[in-house]
């Protein structure tokens, strides 16, 4: 195999074009050469691309730096010596160049979405081979208490691409909301031709994340194209969150219907605003207050963040016992036919109609006045916990319309 040969095999192992290598070979050859007995203070190489012949210039320079003389000046044993001083400066040169070249590759595809294969998993971060590039999930964006096995491949999302001295770093995330984005449109057609929007979302990573859906025709049931015939597209998000329940919810003009809707699976009898304090009084069916305030309170503070106000839970029983604060009452639309859920029952038996007022956490970052759904859930709060899907999808657990693992 001559040189040329050697360069092509080069080419195909490192995937550096041919012309990066020849002029990283070139650069290292100089160097070899100013080491050798005799050489000139100033030199270049050439090579040859078709025979792969090596030639030395020695070259003088003015004050200037202008070349005032250059002459052949390849020694006899060049090759030799050559090789072994000009093998490290080589490859230090290729992994440059190999470095450039991915940097270049993934420079302003934040937001994408990548495969890889996980190559390393511990408590500080994951290693994803993305075949041409490694990538790094720190544990901070990893979904909580998902473990990834080695060999395992994965989807996540590119949040930032660092030009570091030592190579770029791809740093990508599993449990930023924009991750649920990007799942979505790879699943709903009418996501990626923009028949349906998704407005607004609120994730607890690892257990549950609500999503609101808009459509621009009035053909088109967002909610159903996003759930998929008999769950088939909410199920293959589900299947890489690793059982992580979504809720869809219909995104609503109405702050009341929004806000209604936002607390799906529940059923609520009325929605009732303060404006100045950006809260909202909602009165659920006895029976459906803790459905509506959900494990450790998780429905009603991700109901907060996909609405962008502070949501206060109440019972018909506890409502009739005193008027609500602040606000004119509105009533909510029309419930459909509600589903007992035992857990809920239980607990407003055990109250007897006692049980205090709960409240949803306060929204981690609210919408400016004026406009106050346009911003909500469009970067989420990462959190734990755990709850159910949303319309046109079954939960095992509380019975109402959500997608389970």
């Amino acid at each position: 195999m001559d040189f040329m040969d050697e360069l092509q095999a080069l080419e195909r192992e490192k995937g550096v074009p041919a012309d990066a290598i020849l002029d990283a070979l070139a650069n290292a050859l100089v160097s070899a050469y100013k080491r050798t007995p005799g050489a000139a203070e100033e030199a270049r190489v050439t090579i040859d691309p078709d025979t792969g012949e090596i030639t030395v210039y020695g070259q003088e320079l003015d004050e200037d730096g202008n070349v005032t003389r250059e002459w052949v000046d390849t020694p006899e044993d060049f090759g030799r010596i050559a090789a072994q001083t000009a093998k490290q400066v080589i490859v230090q040169r290729l992994r440059d160049a190999k470095r450039a070249q991915v940097f270049d590759t993934y420079e302003g595809r934040e937001g994408d979405l990548v495969t890889g294969i996980v190559q390393q998993s511990d408590h500080r971060s994951v290693i994803l081979d993305l075949g041409n590039a490694d990538a790094v999930m720190p544990s901070g964006e990893r979904i909580p208490y998902e473990r990834l096995e080695r060999g395992a491949r994965v989807k996540a999302l590119i949040l930032e691409v660092r030009g570091e001295a030592k190579g770029p770093q791809i740093v990508v995330s599993r449990s930023h909301p924009d991750f649920i984005r990007r799942l979505f449109e790879l699943e709903v057609p009418e996501l990626a031709d923009g028949t349906i929007e998704i407005r607004a979302i609120a994730r607890d990573a690892g257990h549950r994340t609500k999503i609101a859906v808009a459509s621009s025709d009035a053909n088109v049931d967002p909610v159903g194209a996003c759930v998929g015939a008999r769950g088939s597209r909410v199920r293959q998000v589900v299947n890489e969150l690793r059982g992580e329940k979504v809720d869809i919810v219909e995104w609503r003009d109405d702050v009341r219907q929004f806000i209604a809707e936002a607390l799906s699976p529940a059923k609520v009898r009325q929605v009732i605003l303060d404006e100045e304090s950006r809260t909202a009084t909602v009165v659920v069916p006895d029976h459906q207050l803790s459905l509506a305030i959900g494990k450790e309170g998780q429905n009603a503070r991700l109901a907060a963040r996909l609405s962008g106000y502070r949501v206060d839970i109440r019972s018909e029983t506890e409502q009739a016992g005193g008027a609500a604060p602040g606000g004119e009452g509105v009533p909510a639309p029309p419930p459909e036919a509600e589903a007992p859920v035992e857990e809920a029952a239980a607990a407003v038996g055990e109250a007897a109609g006692e049980a205090p007022a709960l409240s949803a956490e306060e929204p981690a970052s609210e919408p400016a006045a004026g406009a106050p759904f346009d911003e909500a859930g469009e970067v989420g709060d990462d959190g734990v916990d755990d709850e159910g899907e949303g319309e046109g999808e079954e939960d095992d657990d509380e019975g109402e319309g959500e997608e389970d693992r």
